[in-house]
């Protein structure tokens, strides 16, 4: 697998923009990927949004909607001010040809970017990233543990985000240093991007903002899993949030490393 041509690896800082981050991308071939060459790429970037491609599924509430904003995003509305109540999203839904799975040799890798709109005083439940088919990725305010699942979360009402990974049998999470900050804590309407590489099934790197946290997870990975792209914003309680969603991609390279 060859580095990318399409970003300055010279990047190096943080960087909130719409560009996807060197530090994850420039680790494959983009193009390659792209046209399926040695794996294969998703992305979305919001310009349209069809409800064919998103299954939606309520805890009493919640939308998926696109705003009218320059560029494209997606708005998932918790659609509530009642705790625990919001939307759970995933791409393609049941479809098993919309799966996702970590190559035993090789990098599955993960950039999103996003902001919750509303204020952080009583911070949503959150889930970023990709699990298996599941309608429930958050339910009472905590992770499902039958599915597997790989990416970020939140779920104590205080805008912590954690990398987050479960097999479907066993979870872990693990705090995101960032900065000069021991943990990632959200700000209200900012934006951040959020990323991870999975390397050969053995361990999971956190990016945000494209550069590397300072942890890895190396337990409770997803393995030969199926997931899908997947979002949950859920009300704590108090406010309605909306998670906005700017962009996303996904990759998979196969190859020895």
């Amino acid at each position: 697998m060859g580095a990318s041509s399409f970003f300055d690896p010279a990047r190096s800082s943080a960087d909130t923009t719409r560009n996807l981050s060197p530090a994850i991308w420039n680790q494959v071939d983009v193009g390659a990927l792209r046209s399926g060459i040695d794996g294969y790429l998703i992305e979305d970037d919001f310009f349209d949004y069809a409800s064919t491609k998103w299954q939606v599924t309520q805890a009493t509430s919640g939308t998926m909607a696109l705003s009218n904003n320059e560029g494209g995003t997606a708005l998932l509305d918790s659609g509530a001010t009642t705790s625990t109540q919001g939307p759970n999203v995933q791409y393609g839904g049941t479809n098993t040809g919309a799966s996702i799975v970590a190559p035993s040799s090789g990098l599955l890798l993960y950039e999103a970017r996003l902001k919750v709109t509303t204020a952080m005083s009583t911070a949503p439940n959150l889930f970023i990233g990709l699990s298996e088919y599941n309608t429930a990725i958050i339910a009472s305010s905590a992770l499902a543990t039958s599915k597997s699942y790989a990416g970020f979360s939140s779920v104590s009402a205080d805008g912590v985000i954690l990398g987050s990974s479960g097999d479907g049998t066993n979870a872990t999470t693990s705090v995101v240093p960032y900065g000069t900050a021991t943990g990632l804590t959200l700000v209200a309407d900012t934006y951040i991007k959020l990323g991870f590489v999975i390397k050969n099934r053995s361990t999971m790197t956190m990016y945000v903002n494209g550069q590397k946290s300072g942890n890895t997870i190396t337990t409770y990975l997803p393995m030969t899993s199926k997931m899908r792209i997947s979002f949950v914003c859920q009300s704590r309680g108090t406010l309605q949030p909306i998670l906005e969603v700017d962009r996303f991609r996904v990759g998979v390279a196969n190859g020895a490393l």
